[in-house]
């Protein structure tokens, strides 16, 4: 997108109806709005990570739209290192955390969390505050570690990606919820929603040796996430997706959250001035019908929190 608007719409305190600010530099974020009924997607600047989740779930008519009582959900976050949330190598826990609320106020009978973690499993989940934050919101909190747990499927429509063994609550669950962290990767130029479905499988060496933007778009053709928050309140913008130190990271305070996976990565890309185009995930996404990467056909409502 070019415009670099970011249209707000009177949904509480700090939000005034049809005014407009400029957004961060480069981000591009605009398009045509829409009804708190229509929303493709939600752009939030500005707040804490937990006030921002509460606006953008709301304009999207609340929880209730995605959970049902008695459902039983999947949250997941980012956890594959063992970092501190000041470096933003994991999905914040506060956002995490409010997510969990957000679903048992809509009447989720449980709530899991889990990540198949890159680095040691229980420091990634101690470290990241992932764990603390999950099981204070009354989540289950469970390692992906082991290969028992994950059963094979077949992906119908995969190009290169056919078969893949996929984590049983995933399968098991009714609802499931991805909440990436923006970062930028080596192999993956970004790694955001459709990336972080790799945290469900077993086997990811397969993916970085066979064509990594091929499997994660075909892989997202088959497991097709509810609802996707994307964490960019700080953002790893450069020796992702780990990080170096925090000199690496950038505190951008923005939140995109959207049903369609492509959608959400695509406007996750501009906001760290990268082209969704260039990024194959995002552009094969598109291709195949995953979900649409021209951010100019989506309704999307901008809402900006304006400091206390």
């Amino acid at each position: 997108m070019r415009r670099r608007e970011f249209i707000r719409k009177g949904l509480g305190a700090g939000i005034m109806a049809g005014s407009a600010i400029k957004l961060l530099p480069g981000t591009g974020l605009s398009a045509r709005t829409g009804t708190p009924e229509n929303y493709d997607m939600v752009a939030v600047l500005g707040g804490n990570p937990g006030e921002m989740f509460d606006r953008a779930i709301l304009s999207l008519g609340g929880m209730k739209n995605f959970v049902r009582p008695n459902q039983v959900v999947v949250v997941k976050p980012n956890i594959g290192w063992d970092s501190t949330p000041e470096r933003a190598a994991c999905t914040n826990p506060e956002l995490v955390g409010r997510i969990i609320e957000h679903c048992f106020d809509a009447g989720a009978r449980e709530v899991y969390v889990f990540d198949n973690s890159i680095n040691e499993w229980s420091r990634c989940y101690q470290n990241s505050g992932i764990e603390k934050a999950a099981r204070n919101a009354g989540a289950k909190v469970v390692a992906g570690n082991s290969e028992s747990n994950y059963q094979a499927v077949e992906i119908k429509s995969g190009r290169q990606l056919k078969r893949v063994k996929v984590h049983e609550l995933i399968l098991g669950s009714d609802v499931l919820i991805n909440v990436p962290v923006l970062k930028t990767h080596g192999g993956a130029i970004i790694t955001a929603s459709m990336k972080n479905l790799m945290g469900i499988v077993w086997d990811r060496r397969y993916w970085h040796e066979n064509d990594l933007h091929q499997c994660i778009a075909d892989m997202c053709t088959e497991i097709k996430p509810d609802l996707n928050v994307v964490d960019a309140y700080r953002v790893i913008v450069r020796n992702g997706p780990r990080g170096v130190s925090v000199e690496d990271v950038s505190t951008m305070k923005y939140q995109i959250v959207s049903k369609d996976i492509v959608a959400c990565d695509a406007a996750a890309a501009k906001l760290i001035n990268k082209d969704p185009e260039r990024i194959g995930h995002i552009r094969l996404g598109n291709e195949m019908g995953v979900g649409r990467s021209d951010l100019n056909s989506l309704s999307i409502n901008r809402i900006k929190i304006s400091p206390a």
